[in-house]
């Protein structure tokens, strides 16, 4: 259902922390035509941890309004889809969030593990089985658990996959391996992944697609990269991967989203806006996020 390049999008604010809408339908209209196929909204590069319950409504809605009013067929790959963010560490408040989101005419929840609380792996299972048996769209898992502490383990994925509303993982263990362990148990089961610097040889593993930091400011050149891979086209893949890794690595210098949103702001695609306890990113690394960059080919906007 899920596939090719999306994008774990940034919250765009203005100096003073509030949210910028018309940088936020900017941002939705730079995906649109570099053709990421899905737009991740409030997720952790959309500093989940800090936006309310109500701006998360008020993003969802402005991006659902945005990609009806392009439509269905409005180019090739069709329109872009709208997954919002919805897990928490609360199996109940999970349930709750994915009920009034499933309202707003979402394509999907993407839905993280419980950070902190370390659960078992029967703990995971049984939160996944009460927020698909509440949700009214399509669920896709997402295992991190560098952030998490804990590693939802493909034998878990496989027990999960058999339920009706689950159609997707995003997998942010890196490397190749764990997609093939998710995808011997259960072959048809679509897997994302979520770890830019390895994303093409998880693709070559099996994945259908990503869902990607790098792709806030390199759109287009991720989406042609996730589709060489899908098609196996070892070096066109692999020549626009070359062009994107130093910033598959130097966007995350800092915490997530602190050096996308540098630069994005270079860019002019957005404002200075980022909340506490996140903050803008050190000048010393300005001149190496700069240098990524330059090597995939993004200049900056001279104002």
């Amino acid at each position: 259902m899920f596939s090719g390049s999306s994008v774990a999008v940034v919250t765009p604010m203005r100096p003073d922390g509030a949210i910028d809408f018309a940088a936020w339908h900017r941002l939705l209209d730079f995906h649109f035509r570099g053709g990421t196929a899905a737009v991740i909204v409030g997720g952790t590069t959309g500093e989940s941890a800090t936006i309310t319950e109500s701006e998360l409504r008020e993003l969802v809605v402005a991006a659902v309004a945005f990609a009806r009013e392009r439509g269905e067929g409005a180019r090739v790959a069709g329109r872009l889809a709208i997954i919002a963010g919805a897990g928490t560490s609360s199996t109940a408040s999970t349930v709750e969030r994915v009920r009034w989101l499933g309202e707003l005419g979402v394509d999907g929840v993407l839905v993280v593990t419980p950070a902190y609380v370390k659960p078992t792996q029967e703990g995971l299972f049984r939160h996944y089985e009460a927020i698909a048996a509440g949700s009214k769209v399509p669920v896709v898992l997402y295992n991190v658990p560098g952030r998490t502490a804990v590693d939802m383990l493909p034998a878990t994925v496989a027990r999960l996959a058999a339920l009706p509303r689950i159609v997707a993982i995003k997998e942010a263990v890196a490397g190749a391996a764990r997609v093939r362990e998710i995808l011997a148990l259960v072959p048809q089961f679509t897997v994302l992944s979520g770890d830019d610097a390895t994303a093409r040889e998880a693709i070559l593993a099996g994945a259908q697609g990503v869902i990607s930091v790098t792709a806030n400011v390199a759109p287009a050149l991720m989406a042609a990269m996730v589709a060489a891979a899908r098609a196996g086209d070892l070096a066109q893949s692999a020549e626009s991967d070359a062009k994107l890794a130093r910033l598959h690595e130097d966007l995350f210098l800092e915490g997530n989203p602190i050096p996308v949103k540098w630069a994005l702001q270079r860019l002019g695609m957005i404002d200075s806006g980022i909340r506490l306890p996140l903050t803008s990113l050190s000048e010393r690394f300005h001149g190496r996020v700069a240098a990524a960059m330059q090597q995939a080919g993004l200049e900056p906007v001279v104002r």
